[in-house]
């Protein structure tokens, strides 16, 4: 998405096209984040993070890129990306982005009154089709909005929404037991073929959940824990759509403080606020 982030989505609407599979919005017993389900054989591990790294390291930058810029990322996004430990560090065996209320002025001379982080595996590590997972516990309160999801390698040629985009965990303060599963490309962007699940009882930042999706060749199932609440094909996507889902992908994570989307922290938004990663897991069909 060049250095942006162009993910603007209808304000509290969900659009579920007449051809997209809905499993459940909110039945249905989401697994314990310490029983989270097990991908099935016919899938092999070919990547994974599990942040083992001494506490306090940064995120290994073998595997991550961490971006920085307040420009508000395309979506008038709030906050400052930084690759300060305050921001962004391992510990206790987890990813930890934590948004932080400040002022803060970057080397680019840009001023926003938050912090956070986001990564990348751009020029690292990419796939095309498989099972990508992350066993996330979100941050809470009106304007946070974390997210784990998928680019294609060629944004910086196609451009966006040209190159595609999954989003496998999205959510925004102000619906905290909703995770929003889309896809993105030309002709179904912002937020047209996007799905949404309700965890039947508290929020989900009160605890880790296991956020995936399985790609293959025509299909790609969204998941929190053991449920599958959305199936996206060709036929899900405006009529003369293309479906953009066919070559490499990349990974990110971010946790953005306001945008067009969420809005604007409130007074009952408090700081600072933390997106914990177990672990980032991919797999190829054997």
């Amino acid at each position: 998405m060049l250095s942006c982030r162009f993910r603007v989505h209808a304000v509290s609407v969900v659009i579920l096209l007449s051809t997209l599979t809905l499993v459940t919005s909110c039945g249905g017993q989401a697994s314990s984040s310490n029983n989270a389900p097990t991908p099935s054989p016919t899938y092999q591990l070919v990547w994974s993070d599990e942040f083992s790294g001494a506490d306090g390291s940064a995120p290994d930058a073998t595997k991550w890129a961490i971006q920085t810029g307040g420009n508000g990322w395309g979506n008038h996004e709030l906050e400052y990306y930084t690759a300060r430990p305050q921001n962004v560090q391992v510990q206790g065996g987890n990813l930890v982005i934590t948004a932080v209320k400040e002022d803060y002025t970057g080397p680019d001379g840009v001023t926003q009154h938050y912090t956070s982080a986001r990564m990348q595996t751009k020029g690292l590590f990419s796939q095309t089709l498989g099972r990508f997972e992350a066993r996330i516990k979100i941050p809470k309160g009106q304007g946070m909005w974390p997210a784990f999801w998928m680019l294609g390698n060629d944004i910086d040629t196609s451009g966006w929404p040209a190159c595609g985009e999954i989003d496998i965990m999205e959510n925004i303060g102000k619906e905290p037991a909703i995770n929003h599963g889309s896809l993105h490309g030309p002709g179904y962007a912002p937020g047209n073929v996007t799905a949404g699940y309700t965890i039947p009882t508290g929020a989900l930042s009160d605890d880790f959940h296991l956020y995936a999706v399985e790609w293959e060749a025509q299909q790609v199932r969204f998941y929190v824990d053991s449920t599958l609440y959305a199936t996206f094909t060709p036929s899900s996507l405006p009529q003369g759509s293309p479906w953009e889902f066919n070559k490499p992908f990349f990974l990110l994570l971010n946790v953005a403080v306001g945008g067009d989307w969420p809005g604007p922290p409130d007074g009952t938004t408090q700081f600072p606020q933390q997106m914990l990663v177990d672990y980032v897991r991919v797999y190829q069909k054997q």
